[in-house]
């Protein structure tokens, strides 16, 4: 049957939660082969308690509410909390409770009901008593009992601390299939005989790989065809063992949905739906249980994996296995389809990140072997030639002169990333951004294919239930032809607006905090160039550049916190309809933000710094009556690197203290809280307690992963010119990245709805616009940060040899002492202005007319021949970058043409099913039709 996201599916009946509906159709089927002797799904016991007064309702399948005659007595149907099993049965509600009787170490890993053979598919949890909250929750117990779900509450005084409520949810089998076909599951209907051919005709064995995980511990799964699961044709699929056919987190998934709509109030219509209950505290928590511990006394070389927990602790989290591939089926399997693509994605951006990191180390390389060689180097070196070169004050009044050997060190520092592998590293770069993300398009094809989500964006998803409880119209779906609720347009404008207008107060903001860092540059360095400390006034530049860079990467933390909790709240006033549509409103703001918050300090230092200023009387711009920062006669680009290796690295060291510090240190302090011994003097946990301590994944955890993944590919390849080490420092973290990742989720979160997802979602949309925007950024720090493009115009237009000789004397020009305005001029009782004391001209950097011509200190004509080299290469480096990157996008194919035949094959699969089932159907009704005329036959006779 027809599935869509929007959680129609046809006419709605009175017996199927919201968004679940089945047309008239078919609920006249004929049960499937396995269901003929009743309905599709067993009623489910009802209180034999009389409802109270008034009572309207209670239950999305109930929608006009209930009467008293319309409950059944509890006796006519087998209640799912037997008494036998549960050792005592307390209340007359027929909830069974848990019985002391069970074993404390029997009960640490138990995964059953305590009849040991139902499986807890979900566990609830609640400490408050409070009547109104309690009868919420009796009324949502109601609603899960009568769609077929089954529960297990374990009293208080079983509890460690004695204060929390346990409630286990089950779903039985018929409640499974039935949800499986609701929710167009694909399960297995023929094992995958194409994989096996492609494999037997490789054309070389196959060789041994270091960094393949132990198959001997997780052999490989068999590969098979799906469909979409359908109880009419129930005995077309791969069914060995009922209790295992659905996957625990196929279980927890379905039991969510059941939750998700289930009604807990008598009068009001939307009041439905575990989440709400949630946000009113009417639960503590609600999650699938972990498979048992992760840390178990046996090794696995002598007893094997206990469970798939442990599986994943041993051969994903733990450090040692920190350059092993990884088990990605079994992610997907134990954590959901979304988490799976997110480890899939960063595991491909890693290996990636391998070549980028090898070239920027040879180019890196490159610098450190030829920097002696390095003619303009050199030459600011020569303390008996330019080096010498009296050089104008860096700030006014207080700042001395100063000679040009004194920047030595910068220049060395600065050829080190600034030399002629440069271009070359920032071409590949530009390259490998747009292969990057034609070959993952590709691998994410893959994935999605044999994971069966490939179609899974191309159903219609449901409404959010806050979207629905927010909605006071209606209006009939296109697409189903159901009323549904909808927000009006003049409503979603006022919305809109109004986060529009937060967004841009918010921006202003931040850029508010990165015109303050500017305004502590200009204020910090003029203060030290003013020491008479010769060691504070020498290294007076650096000193600043990096104490700026730790005070921006404080800014950048700070406000992330504010604009997180911002967005979230914009984001909620907005009231997106779906789920999607919520994350992506909510990932644009966010990205928005951190993209201005990370990024404007970076692009201030490399195309704005030390360009307002054309010569030192300049008063043109000043800031609090302070002369522009500008950049030493090396260049910029030196400036560059520190900011964003200091952002960077910084950024990435605090975030994995964080993602893992945090959950451990919460979860200790749950432990600690928790230790109090039970009245019997028991101290083992059950194991839904034991996940109960553990920290609840955020909901929007995975969005920050792939923020920090993503904020993380910009620094790779927006600035990549400017720091070619970049890849590298990326890739050593994203290595502890993804163990740090996989210990959170394994040992420190409970485990997480297994949600399913076709891709990265919008996150490849971004990384698209950044890889663009990184042939323009690069194409820029080439041509106006560095100094290449100014040394290919000394070379071939004014040197008389074609070297690079003479370009340092080149690239200062001339200014009169005499010209400082009394303001500025420098003070001559300075102690490191006395060996300056008869110098009448200064030299600085720039390409000026000197002071003797008529259009003094204006730009000369070489200015403006470099202006025009750099406009033309930034021009030639993008057409030729972006026409190369355009022909690799149409030369790698997104699908791969053995799935593409796999997909062929099984929708020929599928048909032949559905064919096979009809066939066996007209069989079947045929016979019944031969022996019904038998039968009146033999009567007339």
């Amino acid at each position: 049957m027809a599935y869509n996201r929007n959680g129609d599916y046809g006419q709605p009946a009175s017996n199927h939660p919201i968004g679940f509906e089945m047309t008239s159709v078919e609920s006249d089927r004929t049960p499937p082969i396995g269901f003929e002797n009743g309905d599709d799904a067993p009623p489910a016991p009802i209180d034999d308690a009389a409802p109270e007064e008034g009572f309207t309702g209670g239950t999305p399948m109930h929608p006009e509410g209930l009467q008293p005659g319309d409950l059944p007595d509890k006796n006519v149907y087998k209640d799912p909390v037997e008494e036998g099993s549960l050792g005592r049965l307390i209340s007359e509600k027929g909830y069974g409770y848990g019985s002391h009787n069970v074993h404390t170490e029997d009960r640490q890993e138990q995964l059953f009901f305590n009849d040991n053979k139902r499986h807890i598919d979900y566990v609830l949890a609640f400490d408050d008593t409070e009547p109104r909250k309690a009868q919420k929750r009796e009324r949502f117990f109601l609603s899960l009992r009568e769609e077929g779900l089954e529960i297990e509450i374990e009293d208080k005084a079983e509890s460690r601390n004695g204060r929390v409520y346990f409630v286990k949810v089950h779903a039985p089998w018929e409640v499974c299939t039935r949800y499986a076909e609701l929710m167009n599951m694909k399960m297995p209907i023929k094992h995958n005989e194409i994989a096996r051919d492609v494999e037997e005709e490789a054309c070389l064995p196959k060789l041994p790989n270091p960094f393949e995980y132990d198959r001997e511990y997780l052999p490989e799964e068999p590969n098979y065809f799906t469909c979409a699961f359908n109880r009419e044709r129930a005995n077309q699929y791969i069914i060995e063992n009922q209790d295992t056919f659905f996957s625990p987190s196929q279980r927890s998934r379905m039991v969510y949905e059941v939750m998700v709509r289930a009604r807990y109030d008598d009068k009001e219509k939307l009041r439905f739906g575990i989440i709400r209950l949630m946000e009113n505290d009417c639960f503590t928590a609600a999650y699938p249980l972990h498979e048992g511990s992760y840390n178990t006394e046996h090794s696995m070389l002598t007893h094997g994996a206990e469970n798939e927990r442990k599986l994943l602790y041993e051969l994903w989290a733990r450090p040692k296995n920190w350059y092993k591939e990884q088990p990605l089926d079994l992610i997907r399997k134990y954590f959901g389809e979304k988490v799976g693509i997110y480890f899939a994605w960063l595991g491909f951006y890693t290996v990636w990140l391998v070549p980028a990191s090898i070239v920027g180390i040879i180019c890196f390389l490159y610098g450190a072997c030829t920097m002696y060689s390095n003619v303009p180097s050199n030459e600011i070196c020569e303390s008996g030639g330019i080096g010498a070169t009296v050089m104008c004050p860096l700030c006014d009044s207080r700042c001395p002169y100063w000679t040009l050997d004194s920047s030595c060190f910068y220049s060395r520092l600065t050829y080190l990333f600034d030399n002629p592998a440069t271009v070359f590293f920032s071409i590949f770069m530009s390259l490998w951004g747009t292969l990057f993300l034609e070959f993952w398009k590709r691998r994410q094809h893959v994935v999605a294919w044999d994971w069966d989500v490939l179609e899974f964006e191309q159903e219609q998803e449901s409404p959010r239930p806050q979207y629905i409880a927010e909605a006071k119209n209606e209006r009939k779906n296109p697409i189903t032809q159901l009323m549904e609720p909808y927000i009006p347009f003049w409503s979603k404008l006022t919305r809109v607006t109004t986060s529009i207008t937060t967004i841009l107060f918010m921006l202003c903001v931040v850029l508010a905090a990165i015109f303050g860092v500017i305004v502590y540059r200009i204020v910090v360095v003029s203060v030290l160039y003013k020491s008479d400390v010769d060691l504070v006034r020498s290294n007076a530049k650096i000193t600043t550049t990096m104490t700026a860079a730790l005070l921006n990467l404080i800014i950048i933390i700070t406000l992330s916190r504010v604009y997180r909790w911002i967005a979230i709240w914009l984001t909620n006033i907005e009231c997106p309809r779906t789920q999607s549509d919520y994350e992506d409103s909510f990932t644009f703001k966010m990205f928005l933000f951190q993209f201005v918050n990370f990024y404007s300090s970076l692009i201030y230092v490399a195309f704005f710094k030390g360009r307002f200023v054309s010569h030192p009387a300049d008063k043109e711009y000043e800031v609090v009556g302070y002369r522009m920062d500008q950049c030493d006669p090396a260049g910029c680009l030196i400036e560059l690197c520190i900011q964003l290796g200091i952002i960077m690295v910084g950024k990435q060291i605090l975030n994995n203290f964080m993602e893992l510090g945090m959950p451990f240190l919460m979860n200790f302090i749950r432990k600690q809280r928790g230790k109090q011994k039970t009245a019997d003097g028991q101290t083992g946990s059950a194991r839904w307690e034991q996940d109960y301590i553990l920290t609840d994944k955020p909901p929007l955890s995975l969005f920050d992963e792939y923020l920090e993944m993503v904020i993380q590919f910009g620094f790779v390849t927006l600035f990549v010119a400017a720091f070619p080490l970049a890849p590298l420092f990326a890739l050593l973290n994203n290595v502890i990245e993804i163990r740090v990742d996989a210990f959170k989720y394994v040992t420190q979160f409970r485990r997480p709805l297994a949600i399913r997802a076709q891709d990265i979602g919008a996150w490849y949309g971004i990384l698209k616009a950044l890889s663009v925007l990184a042939v323009i950024s690069n194409a820029f720090v080439i041509a106006y940060t560095s100094d290449f493009i100014p040394r290919l115009v000394h070379i071939y237009a004014y040197s008389s040899d074609e070297t690079v000789s003479g370009y340092i004397d080149a690239s200062l020009s001339y200014f009169d002492v005499n010209d400082f305005p009394p303001e500025a001029a420098p003070d001559v009782g300075l102690t490191s202005n006395q060996r300056f004391e008869n110098t009448t001209i200064c030299r600085y950097r720039g390409y000026n007319y000197p002071p003797e011509a008529a259009d003094k200190y204006e730009y000369s004509i070489k200015h403006w021949h470099i202006v025009a080299a750099q406009v033309m290469f930034v021009v030639v480096f993008e057409h030729l970058v972006f026409f190369l990157t355009s022909w690799i996008a149409v030369l790698v194919p997104d699908e791969p043409r053995a799935i593409k035949h796999q997909m062929l094959r099984e929708k020929f699969l599928a048909k032949e099913a559905l064919y096979n089932a009809e066939l066996e159907k007209t069989k079947k009704n045929r016979l019944q039709h031969d022996d019904d005329k038998e039968e009146e036959a033999d009567a007339a006779g």
